[in-house]
């Protein structure tokens, strides 16, 4: 089974490189890796240039994590789709144990695995209730977001079939690409540890109460919709409005 691996970034030349050498240090694969910079102004291009021919290298006007993403997924080739932050890593046998599991299960569409998260190089560990669910995590994740991007391995056929990421969002945009995506399907988690959040002041998720604000209204678009739909879950959402 083919894999492309879509890493977004921007002005994190130092960061999205060791990112991007997580990947090609996969054992047992070798995915496409295709690096979407949203506008950098630092040293990414040279950079990426010196990782080599399996790096896929494309620069575009500043659009946002969203656009980079998608333009990522539009131009990939693999079966299945694996995103990284330009900030996280990836443990050396992450994409071989995701795949031999969706191998295995043929009927899973989407996973994800555990993840440590480290602040100033050291492991941190993540509070009780972000513990990573598995199975039907529509319900759990209307309380706060349980799903990491850079420990998700979909379909490509599924990712578009929801739309991609809604462009439009320039925080919570994954918040709200998972909870359209678990409202049909489950959310296999491997409990496997094979990604490292790197937590430090320039992550996108630093404004707390931005944060917050943008995820309300992410449930309310969701809730909006499943009224639309008249869908089993509008009555819990309805609180929501």
């Amino acid at each position: 089974m083919s894999v492309s691996v879509i890493i977004p970034t921007r002005d994190r030349c130092a960061l999205v490189v060791e990112a991007v050498q997580s990947v090609l240090a996969q054992r047992g694969i070798e995915p496409e890796i295709i690096v979407v910079d949203d506008g950098s102004a630092d040293a990414t291009s040279q950079a990426m240039q010196r990782l080599g021919s399996r790096v896929r290298y494309l620069k575009q006007q500043p659009r946002g994590v969203s656009a980079a993403r998608n333009r990522g997924a539009a131009l990939a080739s693999g079966r299945w789709l694996a995103f990284l932050d330009s900030d996280d890593l990836w443990h050396p046998d992450k994409l071989a144990a995701q795949l031999a599991y969706h191998a295995e299960h043929p009927s899973c569409r989407v996973s994800q695995t555990g993840e440590i998260w480290i602040r100033n190089g050291i492991r941190v560990n993540a509070c009780r209730h972000h513990a990573t669910p598995s199975g039907d995590v529509f319900l759990p994740s209307l309380a706060r977001c349980l799903v990491s991007p850079s420990a998700v391995m979909l379909e490509r056929d599924l990712f578009f079939d929801v739309g991609g990421f809604d462009e439009s969002l320039s925080v919570c945009e994954d918040y709200d690409l998972w909870l359209r995506l678990s409202r049909s399907h489950p959310f296999v988690c491997t409990h496997e540890i094979t990604a490292s959040r790197r937590l430090h002041p320039t992550r996108l998720t630093r404004d707390a109460e931005g944060m917050a604000r943008a995820e309300l209204e992410v449930k309310r678009q969701v809730w909006n919709d499943a009224a639309k739909r008249d869908t089993p879950e509008a009555p819990a959402l309805a609180l929501l409005a």
